[in-house]
């Protein structure tokens, strides 16, 4: 049976937890029971309030998630620990420009922040992971290439749709690792990406995520799921 019986012994990795949906999923993880160690690229800020009023449930580690130096030296200083869960969160939006406005530099950041240091996340870490365990990203419904049919945002949509490709390259590439795969669209939330007229707090979609995550613990291969655990049309 699917599933996560969560214990002392259960341990998260959430990357990028400095602030927004990350910070709040390492809080409900917390809240919970699980052991979260949570990265964050500022030192102190409300990520290591909590985590200095955990009791030792929430740690904290540094990490600029688009460097690949600090990804192997987190690796390195993590070796001794096993997560049952490694969650990746990270995306940046550089506004509302049709593409062919958009410039270089700007389709690059967007691209290696949204698509490409996710996945070098999971390379670096995965083997910090459980037989069994589950990696996951936080992706969008804006990357759902059917489900376009707005105008808009076309950088940030063109590179969650990327994330979500590379995700199921990575899935191809571990196919008989027992992993389970995950990819979560957490709905449209209030937080500096999202922006302030977002239906959702991240208070109020986080849990269903979380509840999502502890249910499909030891599903087999890729689901591309939104926080009721529907799926989400490629």
């Amino acid at each position: 049976m699917n599933g996560v019986t969560v214990s002392d012994t259960s341990r998260a990795l959430v990357i990028g937890a400095s602030r927004g949906l990350g910070l709040v999923l390492a809080n409900e993880l917390a809240r919970r029971g699980w052991q979260v160690t949570a990265t964050t690229r500022r030192s102190g800020g409300e990520l290591q309030a909590n985590a200095d009023a955990s009791a030792g449930r929430l740690t904290v580690e540094s990490l600029e998630m688009t460097s690949p130096e600090q990804l192997a030296a987190l690796r390195e200083r993590l070796s001794g620990t096993r997560f049952d869960l490694l969650f990746v969160n990270a995306a940046i939006n550089r506004g509302n420009l049709p593409i062919g406005e958009v410039p270089t530099g700007m389709f690059t950041e967007v691209m290696i922040t949204n698509a490409l240091s996710p996945l070098r996340a999971l390379e670096a870490l995965r083997e910090l992971v459980v037989p069994g365990g589950t990696v996951a990203i936080m992706s969008s419904e804006q990357g759902s290439i059917s489900q376009n049919t707005e105008d808009g945002f076309e950088l940030y949509k063109a590179s969650k749709a990327a994330l979500n490709q590379l995700m199921r390259s990575y899935t191809t590439r571990y196919a008989d690792d027992g992993q389970t795969k995950l990819l979560i669209d957490p709905g449209h939330n209030k937080t500096d990406l999202g922006g302030p007229d977002a239906p959702l707090t991240a208070e109020e979609s986080i849990p269903a995520v979380v509840d999502v995550l502890e249910k499909q613990a030891g599903a087999p291969g890729l689901q591309f799921l939104d926080r009721h655990g529907e799926v989400v049309p490629w």
